[in-house]
C-alpha cells in the first residue's frame, strides 16, 4: 500500500535539481569511504574541523561542500579529491586513454557556492591536469581562500572573474589568462550576470 507519505517521497525525489542530485552522489560516497577507513563522524569531524552535525548532512546530501572543505576531507580519508568526480563513458579504452567527449567529461555540481568543476583531461595520472571551472552570477570558490601545493594557470573563456590574490583584487575578461605559483591562497568569484568559464591547467597529480 502506498501511502501520502509515500507519494511525496518519490515526487519529491524525481524532481531534484541536477546540483541536489549530486550533493547526494558525492555525500554517498563520503559515507562509504569513511566507513571504509573504519571512521566514526566524530572522529572524521575531528579531523577536518568541521562539526558532526556539518558532516552528517553532507553525508545525507542537505549541504553541499565547498572545493576547499572537500580538499580537507580528502586529505583526512587519503584520497585525491579527482575521486569525488563522476565518470564518464566511451566504448574505447583507447579513447578513454585520450580523448574527453564533450558530453562524458566528469563533473561535480557545487550547488551551495554555484559552481560546477568538469575534468577535461582524460586521465588522472598524468603530469598535468585540465579542469573547467563554471561560475553562475555571484557564484565563488568557496567561503575560504584556496590553496593547493604546485603551479597553476587559468584562462577566462567566457564572463568576468574575480581573482583575489592575497590583499590584491584583479578583474579578468574573456581571454585573459593568470598563473599562480601556489605560495600564496587565491579565491575566485564571479561578478558578472552571466556564466563565467576557466580552463584550469594544473601540475602534478594531485587536485
Amino acid at each position: 500500500m502506498t501511502t501520502d507519505t509515500d507519494s511525496s517521497q518519490a515526487s519529491t525525489g524525481s524532481t531534484l535539481s541536477n546540483a541536489e542530485q549530486e550533493d547526494r552522489r558525492i555525500g554517498r560516497q563520503l559515507r562509504d569511504l569513511r566507513k571504509s577507513r573504519q571512521l566514526t563522524l566524530s572522529q572524521l569531524a575531528e579531523r577536518v574541523g568541521k562539526s558532526v552535525g556539518y558532516l552528517s548532512q553532507v553525508e545525507r546530501g542537505v549541504s553541499s561542500l565547498p572545493i576547499g572543505v572537500l580538499q580537507t576531507l580528502s586529505d583526512a580519508l587519503d584520497v585525491r579529491v579527482s575521486w569525488f568526480f563522476q565518470p564518464g563513458g566511451s566504448d574505447s579504452a583507447v579513447e578513454q586513454e585520450t580523448i574527453v567527449r564533450a558530453d562524458q567529461r566528469r563533473a561535480m555540481n557545487l550547488g551551495a557556492i554555484g559552481a560546477r568543476e568538469e575534468l577535461l583531461s582524460p586521465r588522472l595520472s598524468g603530469q598535468l591536469i585540465l579542469i573547467m571551472t563554471r561560475l553562475q552570477p555571484g557564484g565563488s570558490g568557496g567561503e575560504t581562500p584556496r590553496e593547493r601545493r604546485g603551479e597553476e594557470a587559468g584562462y577566462v573563456e567566457s564572463g568576468q572573474l574575480e581573482l583575489t590574490l592575497g590583499e590584491q583584487v584583479f578583474l579578468l575578461n574573456p581571454g585573459d589568462s593568470f598563473s599562480l605559483t601556489g605560495e600564496e591562497p587565491h579565491w575566485i568569484r564571479n561578478p558578472g550576470e552571466t556564466e563565467t568559464r576557466i580552463v584550469w591547467v594544473m601540475t602534478g597529480v594531485e587536485y
